[in-house]
């Protein structure tokens, strides 16, 4: 179960309520202010984002193997996001769970990306295999 979803309302109810208590309606318009403030930050941080991951091609990431070191387990869509500044190429069905998305690079490298509930479950890289090259070096006399 999400418990921010739960706690964040109660702590936000919480702090209205103490406000008023100990300050009246002064400490009650103050909490508000912070509160909206708070809100707005998170929403402006949210907007910066997703404005510069539509700038960038969908899946794309400037190195897989540099993005599969910094992912970590528990990690949230937006912060994957917001490091590669590029959405994932969505893998599984709409509105389906466990959500797979895919970043690749210039090298057909890829990471795969497990998230449920809004958070990073597992990733796993990709990395094609070296090609040979295509014509003998030539032979010397």
């Amino acid at each position: 179960m999400n418990f921010q979803r739960i706690l964040v309302p109660v702590i936000a109810i919480a702090t209205l309520v103490l406000a008023y208590v100990y300050y009246q309606w002064m400490g009650l318009a103050a909490a508000a202010a912070m509160l909206v403030m708070w809100v707005m930050l998170h929403f402006t941080r949210l907007m910066h984002i997703l404005q510069r991951a539509s700038k960038r091609p969908i899946g794309h990431v400037d190195s897989a193997v540099m993005l599969n070191a910094k992912l970590k387990p528990g990690m949230t869509l937006m912060h994957v996001v917001a490091m590669t500044r590029a959405l994932g190429l969505l893998r599984s069905s709409k509105d389906a769970q466990p959500e797979l998305y895919r970043w690749t690079d210039n090298s057909d490298s890829h990471v795969d990306c497990t998230f449920v509930g809004g958070k990073l479950t597992q990733h796993s890289l990709f990395r094609p295999a070296p090609q040979e090259a295509e014509s003998e070096p030539p032979a010397t006399a």
